[in-house]
């Protein structure tokens, strides 16, 4: 008999999507497929599926604190991500805990679901900006994410290399812009910029299939990657090999294209 492997823990802050495609269904399955143990802090409860959201409970930011000091206390991770957190008063809670905490913190900045559902409030915008970026480790925004924290238009590459140095340079973090939404381009082209290393990271489209939860799998993978023990850079690397093979041998789930987290042991 193998003897017992220790695992990291990775800690994922984010709301709970009832289709199992995105928030901490997706992060969980992530955590899972790259080994790493995954607790979590749910934001909110959303009502949705493949197609649209229909509704959205939030927690109070009390329970939400209360749920990530309980994992601390006992299972203290080695990396954490933030995805959907709704409203302001979520977003200074965390702000508050994590300023007297060490391990790596990604935020996947959230904001607006891929069908056009208002997933941050207007007013948590500056909240975001203001106090839980500068404690970042990494700020993984889209397009559209990035183009509302800098208000700016990304519409090139090079638009979008200038962004990533932007987000460094306003928050103090390094930046994973993620570019799978570029007009004209031929790639899904992401830049990452630590104020040191620059990287162009970039895989062929497979045509035809929208995804849902990209964002939230891609952060996750880094997150876990980190808890692994990697170094930033690497873990982004790494991550971005597995977002594109979880897309490229997607699963068919009633009629819909579903992410392949575990597709080493279970190819599509």
């Amino acid at each position: 008999m193998a003897r017992n492997k220790n695992a990291p823990v990775a800690l994922t802050i984010a709301g709970s999507d009832s289709g199992g495609g995105a928030g901490i269904q997706a992060d969980l399955k992530t955590f899972a497929a790259l080994g790493v143990h995954g607790a979590t802090a749910i934001t909110c409860v959303t009502a949705q599926n493949p197609q649209r959201v229909t509704g959205i409970q939030v927690c109070t930011p009390k329970i939400v604190r209360h749920q990530i000091e309980a994992v601390f206390a006992e299972l203290p991770p080695a990396a954490v991500k933030t995805g959907m957190l709704y409203s302001m008063s979520i977003i200074e809670v965390i702000a508050s805990f994590f300023r007297n905490q060490k391990c790596p913190l990604v935020v996947d900045p959230v904001m607006i679901s891929s069908r056009g559902a208002r997933l941050l409030e207007n007013a948590a915008v500056a909240a975001l900006k203001k106090k839980l970026l500068p404690l970042a480790t990494l700020v993984t925004p889209n397009l559209d994410e990035a183009e509302i924290l800098l208000n700016c238009k990304i519409k090139s590459l090079e638009d979008l290399r200038s962004a990533a140095k932007q987000l460094r340079a306003k928050f103090g973090c390094a930046a994973l812009l993620k570019g799978g939404h570029l007009r004209d381009s031929q790639q899904a082209a992401d830049i990452f910029f630590d104020g040191k290393d620059e990287l162009l990271l970039t895989a062929p489209f497979v045509k035809g299939i929208r995804t849902h939860g990209t964002g939230c799998t891609y952060a996750a993978a880094i997150t876990a990657n980190l808890a692994l023990g990697h170094e930033l850079p690497t873990a982004v690397q790494l991550a971005k090999e597995h977002i594109t093979q979880a897309i490229f041998r997607h699963l068919l789930v009633a009629g819909h294209a579903v992410l392949n987290n575990f597709y080493a042991r279970c190819p599509g």
